[in-house]
Order: C-alpha cells, then sequence, then structure tokens
C-alpha cells in the first residue's frame, strides 16, 4: 500500500532542499577529505562513548581499549552536562570545517547526517531545561512516567550489562553502587526545572511517583536490580554478589529513591493539568526544535497536523469498507474496532499462561514472516532477533513497547520489549503488524542489517535517526503486505490499517497537545476514535507524547517520506525493489533529506 496523500512535494519540500547533484572532484583530493572526515567522527564517536559509557555497553564495543567503559555511568552532574553542551558547539565547528562538496559519495552522507544531527542538538541545547540521554527520553521534565534513570536502569543492567566472568560481575557492582548518585542527579535537574517553571503535569507526577514506590518498596531480593547479578554471578560459580547488591539497594539505592519520591512529592501543589509544552519558557520554540530533531524536516506543527487529519480520513475509510466486509456494520468505527477486540479467539488470558502463549504467537510471526523477506530483499540478518516482556516493575507507566537493537557482533540478539501489564490492551488481529514493525522487516531486522555492513563505519552504524527508524518500521508493514501476510487474515488487515490511522493520529494529537491548546482529555478522545488503541492504552500512548513532544510525529512522516521517494524512481531506469531497499538501508539510518537525495542519484531520471 502506498498513501494518497499528502501530495509528495509536501514532505520532499521540507527536508531542507539537500537532494542537489555532485560535482567533479579530483580524486586523490576527494580520498583526503573522506579520511580527514572519518578520522573527525571517530574521534567524535570515542568521545561520546567516554561521555555515556553505556552505549558502549549496548552495543557490545565495551572491550579492549574501551574495556574500562563497562564498570562506568554518565556523569550526571551540572559541569558534565554543561560540558557536553559546550562540546556540541565546538563538533560543530569541527564538521563544517570541511568542505562538504569535496568529500565522495558515502563520506558526503556521513557529513551531511552528522552536520543535521549536531546542528538540532544545539538548537535543543539552549533549552536549559531540556533533558537527554541515557534513560531519559528527550524531553523537559527529567523525571516522568518514562524519564529518569529509575526507568531504564534495571533493564540495562539485566539484559545489556553481560555478567560472564568475575570482571564483568565487579564491574556491574561498581555501576550498581553509582546508582543513587544519578538518581539523586536526576532530582537536581526536577529541582533546577521547577525553579525556572518547568513542571510536569499532576497526572504525570502521579505516575512516576507510583513507579518510584514500586521500585523502592517490597522485598529486596526480588528487584531486578538485585535478581539479575545474584542469578547471573551464581551461574558462573561466584558467589556473595546477591548478598552484596541486596545491601546496595536497601541501602543507598532506596534512600535515593525515597529522596526523588520526596521531591517530586513537594511539587504536586504546584503541577497543573496543562498537557502541551506551550506554557513553557518559550515553548513554542522549544516544539519547534523538538519537531525538527524527531521528523529531520522543516514542516511546521500546522502543516503536520494538517497531514495527519488527511490520512486519517483516508485510512479510517478504508477500515470502514474492510469491517463491513467482515459483519462489523452497526455502529461507529470505534464501536466496531471494539466488537472486534472482544470477539472469540482474540483476547489472551490476562495470566502468565496467557502472556507466553502470546509471546509465543508473536514470535511464530517472525518466523513466517522471513521465509518471504528474500522475494524483497537482497540480504538477510544473520543475527537472531526476538521478542520479550516489559519488567512488570515498571510496565504501568511504560508506552506499549520498545526494540532494543542487538549487538554489532551479534553476541545479544535485537529485542522487541511489549508490554503486558493488561493483555486486553493487544487483541490477537492488531499483533501481526505489531511483529512486522518491530521485528522484521521493521525495526530488528533493519538494525542487525545494519551492524552486519561491513563498508559502515561504526559511528554510522551506531547512528540514530528517528524519523528513519521510526519511518522505516512503519514503512516495514507496507512491505508485509504487499508481501501477502495478510492475503489469509482478513482482520490482521485491518490491524494493519488500524496500526497507520494510529500513527496517523499522533500527527494531529502530539500537534494538537503542543501547539494548539489541547488537553490531555481531548487527545485521547481523539485517540480513541480514530484508531483501534484502547481508552487505557490511548491514555498512555498520550501522556508518553506529554512527556516526550516531537518524537510521536517521525512515525508517519518518515513513512511518507520513504514511499514517495520510491513512488518517485519506481519508473525509473533500472529500478526494482530489492536494489531499492539496498539503497535505503545501505548508508545507516540518515535524516530524510539526505535519503531522499541518495534514492534520486541512485535511480537517475
Amino acid at each position: 500500500m502506498t498513501d494518497t496523500a499528502p501530495d509528495r512535494r509536501t514532505i520532499l519540500a521540507a527536508m531542507g532542499g539537500l537532494a542537489v547533484a555532485g560535482i567533479a572532484r579530483p580524486a586523490a583530493a576527494e580520498a583526503s577529505a573522506d579520511a580527514r572526515l572519518d578520522a573527525l567522527l571517530s574521534a567524535q564517536f570515542e568521545q561520546g562513548l567516554r561521555d555515556e559509557p553505556t552505549r558502549a555497553t549496548s552495543l557490545g564495543i565495551d572491550t579492549g581499549a574501551r574495556a574500562a567503559l563497562r564498570a562506568k555511568f554518565p556523569d550526571w552532574s551540572p559541569a558534565a552536562r554543561a560540558a557536553r553542551a559546550r562540546q556540541i558547539d565546538r563538533d560543530l565547528a569541527a564538521v563544517r570545517a570541511i568542505d562538504s562538496d569535496t568529500l565522495g559519495d558515502a563520506a558526503r552522507i556521513a557529513h551531511d547526517s552528522a552536520e543535521f544531527d549536531l546542528v538540532t542538538r544545539q538548537r535543543l541545547a539552549r533549552f536549559t531545561y531540556h533533558t537527554g540521554g541515557f534513560g531519559h527520553r528527550p524531553g523537559p521534565y527529567g523525571v516522568t512516567q518514562l524519564g529518569g534513570f529509575y526507568t531504564g536502569v534495571s533493564t540495562f543492567l539485566d539484559s545489556q550489562h553481560p555478567v560472564a566472568t568475575k570482571a564483568d560481575a565487579d564491574a556491574y557492582m561498581v555501576r550498581l553502587q553509582a546508582i543513587p548518585a544519578l538518581f539523586d542527579a536526576d532530582t537536581a535537574i526536577v529541582e533546577a526545572n521547577a525553579a525556572m517553571g518547568v513542571v510536569a503535569p499532576r497526572f504525570i507526577l502521579d505516575q512516576a511517583l507510583q513507579q518510584l514506590g514500586r521500585l523502592r518498596d517490597g522485598d529486596v531480593a526480588g528487584k531486578t536490580l538485585v535478581a539479575s547479578i545474584a542469578k547471573r554471578s551464581t551461574a558462573i560459580g561466584l558467589s556473595g554478589y546477591g548478598e552484596r547488591a541486596a545491601a546496595v539497594f536497601a541501602g543507598p539505592i532506596r534512600a535515593a529513591l525515597t529522596r526523588q519520591i520526596d521531591a517530586l512529592t513537594a511539587l504536586l501543589s504546584r503541577a497543573g493539568t496543562d498537557a502541551g509544552v506551550a506554557r513553557l519558557p518559550d515553548g513554542e520554540a522549544y516544539y519547534a526544535a523538538t519537531l525538527a530533531q524527531h521528523t529531520t524536516t522543516s514542516l511546521a506543527a500546522a502543516e503536520i497536523h494538517r497531514i495527519g487529519r488527511e490520512q486519517v480520513a483516508d485510512l479510517t475509510s478504508r477500515m470502514d469498507v474492510l469491517l463491513k466486509a467482515q459483519g462489523y456494520t452497526k455502529g461507529s468505527l470505534r464501536d466496531r474496532l471494539n466488537a472486534l477486540s472482544k470477539a472469540e479467539g482474540q483476547l489472551f488470558a490476562n495470566n502468565d499462561t496467557g502472556r507466553a502463549e502470546m509471546l509465543a504467537y508473536l514470535n511464530g510471526l517472525l518466523v513466517k514472516v522471513r521465509d518471504r523477506l528474500p522475494q524483497v530483499f537482497s540480504r538477510m540478518p544473520k543475527a537472531p532477533y526476538e521478542i520479550r516482556r516489559v519488567p512488570p516493575e515498571i510496565e504501568i507507566g511504560a508506552p506499549g513497547g520498545s526494540a532494543q537493537a542487538g549487538t554489532p557482533d551479534g553476541s545479544r540478539p535485537g529485542i522487541f520489549f511489549i508490554n503486558l501489564r493488561d493483555t486486553a490492551e493487544w487483541p490477537r488481529y492488531t499483533l501481526p503488524t505489531l511483529a512486522y514493525h518491530e521485528g522484521a522487516p521493521g525495526h530488528l531486522f533493519e538494525g542487525a542489517l545494519k551492524f552486519e555492513d561491513s563498508e559502515l563505519p561504526l559511528y554510522r552504524q551506531a547512528a540514530s535517526v528517528t524519523a528513519y527508524g521510526e519511518g522505516w518500521g512503519l514503512y516495514a508493514e507496507q512491505v508485509a503486505d504487499e508481501l501477502g501476510m495478510y492475503d489469509d487474515d482478513p482482520l490482521g488487515k485491518i490491524g494493519y490499517l488500524a496500526s497507520y490511522a494510529f500513527r496517523a493520529s499522533r500527527l494531529v494529537v502530539d500537534t494538537g497537545l503542543h501547539s494548539m491548546g489541547w488537553s490531555r482529555e481531548q487527545a485521547i478522545d481523539y485517540m480513541v476514535e480514530n484508531s483501534s488503541t484502547s481508552p487505557t492504552a490511548s491514555r498512555t500512548e498520550i501522556d508518553r507524547y506529554i512527556v516526550y513532544p516531537g518524537q510521536a510525529c517521525s512515525y508517519k512522516v518518515g513513512q511518507i517520506a520513504i514511499s514517495r521517494a520510491r513512488d518517485a524512481v519506481s519508473k525509473r531506469p533500472g529500478y526494482d525493489i530489492k536494489r531499492f531497499h539496498d539503497v535505503v538501508l545501505g548508508a545507516g539510518r540518515v535524516p530524510l533529506a539526505v535519503l531522499e537525495r541518495r534514492v534520486l542519484a541512485a535511480f537517475p531520471a
């Protein structure tokens, strides 16, 4: 399926006008400039790893010369954060000192991608309340139901920090002992932001407090931070680590959590119910900066809002036809989707047995689609990928799911974590497109291919561009449809269109919240009425957009751009779908303008 709206020029023109023809360059000069750029970007990448050593662990490269990073967390002090902001200015100046017109094609892509990333980071750095980094989804509040070290540290140490040797176990303990200082640094950010008038809405603080209390309280031995090291150290013949971890949690970690709970509780009387960031200092400009970063376009909020409404209207009309064909003819779209969700065979039991059955079904879908992917892809990843459950202790406020890339060496599989707090949020007809978006040919498939591409330098393999990454995930759903994955599954086809309508509705509600004064309730109602998302899941989603402004717009904007680029070249000489996918996937994650230029150059008119 290819979307019918908006006009291709609307998205492509907003990508920044970078799709220009190259100029002839002497080969020797080009090679020299390419080498200088590679050395510069490699050095900047290594500095980034030192600033955020958790990233080295996530990538599985905290070995050899980088081995010391395995025992470290980022320095989250005000001085260190200020120093990183100044480093952005220096890095951007260094990149711009290399003339992109002197570079070869691959180096030009790396140069323009790096420049874009640094420009958007520089633009956001001037908003001193903006927070981003390990454990923090980029946003203005520091600690929320989704942001703060407390939300990610358990999963990180459990699923990404290896414990294969005594040195690994010791590094785990060093990191564990550093957690209280990280929590306190987050608390200081919350208090500093509050002094600037930046306080999260009351309903966000309530959720964060609920999760913080759940993490702090209860049996220490059962906490993931403790149980993980206890189990894994015992498995390699070590003793005493579980007891030591329990003591750290029961003492310093629990005390730091209490301090954070007290700080957020003290803000409740100041917290209102206004949902958008427009109320924050220079909030309109802040939202524009987040949109530019996440969509990699210059599209204004009003234009994104219009695109979203047009897309929703088209997709819900098509869903209406399919629902009627399945006998769902009465009531509103929402009423009929509700009826479908409750139909026989749609709901998995809301217990551990039902959750295990759902995970088995999802992973089975990945096996099924894998056999068809060679029809449209010339390369298949060697690394495995799978779907697991979000840790129960953070599932209350966690999003519906999130993907975690595997390691470049394939030692850790790509994982999609699905939130199974309530299996009713995931009726069976919605699951196929979820598997294709998150697993294959979506995020985990794309991520594995990226890491297995030996022609990409590590800094390109590790690059993260939201509009590309999320756009590819949504485009992957289209590819699955084209491969016939829904030919014998008409209800799954409804789920596919509902997924697109859900992402299109994000364009409407995100801009509505942050640019048009929408209330939380207004946004929830719109999403419930125009997608298959349940009221409970819609509330979770809207609260995510409230604390993570702009990011929700990246999915549909990115997918439209990839589909439009394909449409633009599909009739040109030499085009075929495998080659198109090679071109799109062959440079790693890049801004949409860079992607457009690459596609048009690969298939000249």
